[in-house]
């Protein structure tokens, strides 16, 4: 029985068609380029091979990098203003408030760029609660103890918590504890991952019909 649910935030929440994310990786490709003095593509793959391994760009950075500047790193990868390519989703909204669960929001981000954007959609009071990367002591999803924190705050148990994200590591890190998991796969690129998809956070609430839950 799912008595709780369990979201990402970022093309999670929001389709990935807004270009927000886009500009985030844009931003921390730049940051690579600069901190390493690389033109951006070869920064985009010197970050893509050797971040790979890790949660977060950040971790990468501060485990085999000795970047101790985490805050720096935050406000140049999410500026004020990020958020204004979203709009408010009244549809969503109202499909969150018919979902009679507790629901809460982990994200590998910084609290005040989920604050920005939950405000933006105008879902903030939605959730429970909103746990980022500073209350998991900047190690993220994939990480186990991300998901497992996030829980023991919540109070949420684990088996009985439906995990919704848009990145398939992060999906399977919450599978390989025991619990259940959707894989918002918008695009489609993920065919063959052994995991319940949806295209859209709206499909939710038909999925919590699919488990056997009223909504």
């Amino acid at each position: 029985m799912i008595c709780a649910l369990l979201f990402d935030l970022d093309n999670t929440l929001y389709s990935e068609a807004s270009g927000l994310e886009t500009g985030v990786a844009q931003r921390m490709n730049q940051f690579i380029a600069n901190m390493f003095d690389l033109p951006v593509p070869e920064a985009i793959k010197f970050r893509r091979e050797h971040a790979k391994p890790y949660g977060t760009t950040l971790e990468w950075l501060m485990r085999e990098r000795g970047f101790h500047e985490p805050e720096r790193y935050f406000q140049y990868i999410h500026p004020e203003g990020e958020e204004d390519c979203l709009e408010p989703d009244h549809v969503l909204r109202l499909m969150l408030n018919e979902i009679h669960l507790p629901k809460a929001v982990l994200t590998n981000a910084p609290l005040e760029h989920a604050q920005r954007v939950l405000k933006r959609l105008d879902i903030a009071d939605c959730f429970t609660g909103v746990y980022d990367i500073r209350f998991n002591n900047l190690v993220g999803k994939p990480n186990p103890d991300a998901y497992l924190r996030v829980l023991r705050a919540t109070g949420f148990s684990l088996k009985e918590t439906l995990f919704v994200d848009d990145l398939p590591k992060y999906v399977k890190g919450y599978i390989d504890l025991g619990g259940q998991a959707v894989l918002k796969d918008e695009m489609n690129r993920f065919a063959d991952f052994p995991c319940r998809r949806i295209k859209t956070v709206y499909e939710i609430a038909a999925v919590l019909e699919q488990l056997g839950l009223p909504v």
